[in-house]
């Protein structure tokens, strides 16, 4: 088998030893809600969101059920995101590359194994992460559907355009249509989503969003999920596209959020979601006396 060290892309993840996170050990506790309470959605939101990219990949390890719940437990994010992909037999699995090298101690691609061999595959915890987190198996969709949907609000990312009437299956099945996020970087397949009663989220490229008209998606997309490295300009624009909620990522500095806090944005997508919510705001006169949660 193949194993291959995560890397590291950014220096400022230093400052997370001052954050005093620390790990939730594996195999994670259970989440746990109320009986009888009815499932958290999307319009119960607050007026600025943190999305743990990831669970929070650079305090976390990534899209695992133990850095989910950790994510979850610490109360740092509003919103879980996830990246989905599927095996070879349809299963709908959590993992972000197209193969397992990078984050698991396998090797090949993630479409070529059927669950069974899935369920053989441990996450390698990044080097980067503090000590305290083991070796675990990555989790299916519905495993985590079934953990947290409900709970909090989801963000998963489908990868395979392929897959998206399973996923629908799979969120209406469980009464979660306003409580997921559907994503993609197509704005057909976001389209696609609203069509079949998800709740879509449309990512662009600061590339992308040079030529972007983003009016017309106002008519399918929920949330526009922008790239911080975009021109001022062009964020300016997708702030005033009518979108209701517009949110940056991958945000994983004080400095980059309060950037796109400045232009408008009124949420970001973040490996750091610890050290962000730990970080006031600076730069808007509102945040000097009102937390960044009403901004």
């Amino acid at each position: 088998m193949v194993t291959l060290a995560a890397p590291v892309t950014l220096t400022a993840v230093t400052a997370l030893a001052v954050t005093g996170l620390t790990p939730a050990p594996a195999p994670a506790a259970p989440v746990s809600t109320p009986a009888g309470r009815p499932p958290l959605t999307v319009d119960a939101l607050p007026p600025f969101v943190y999305t743990a990219h990831r669970g929070g990949a650079l305090e976390v390890p990534e899209n695992s059920m133990a850095g989910l719940t950790a994510a979850y437990q610490r109360g740092t994010a509003q919103v879980l995101d996830v990246d989905t992909r599927m095996l070879r037999d349809g299963t709908l699995v959590a993992m972000h590359d197209a193969t397992l090298n990078r984050t698991t101690d396998a090797s090949g691609p993630v479409r070529g194994l059927s669950l069974d061999e899935w369920r053989k595959v441990r996450i390698r915890p990044a080097t980067r992460l503090r000590a305290g987190w083991r070796p675990e198996r990555p989790p299916t969709i519905a495993e985590v559907l079934d953990k947290f949907g409900g709970r909090t609000v989801l963000m998963l990312e489908a990868k395979d355009a392929r897959s998206l009437r399973t996923l629908a299956r799979m969120v209406h099945r469980r009464g979660l249509s306003r409580s997921v996020f559907v994503n993609s970087n197509k704005p057909s397949v976001a389209q696609r989503a609203h069509q079949l009663g998800l709740t879509a989220q449309l990512w662009r490229s600061a590339k992308q969003m040079r030529t972007d008209d983003f009016t017309r998606f106002r008519r399918y997309v929920d949330v526009l999920d922008v790239d911080y490295r975009a021109r001022n300009k062009d964020l300016r624009r997708a702030v005033r596209s009518g979108i209701p909620r517009v949110w940056a990522h991958t945000v994983n500095t004080p400095k980059q959020r309060d950037r796109v806090v400045r232009l408008g944005c009124n949420g970001v997508i973040t490996d750091a979601p610890g050290l962000l919510s730990r970080t006031p705001v600076k730069g808007t006169k509102r945040s000097k006396s009102r937390p960044l949660s009403e901004i």
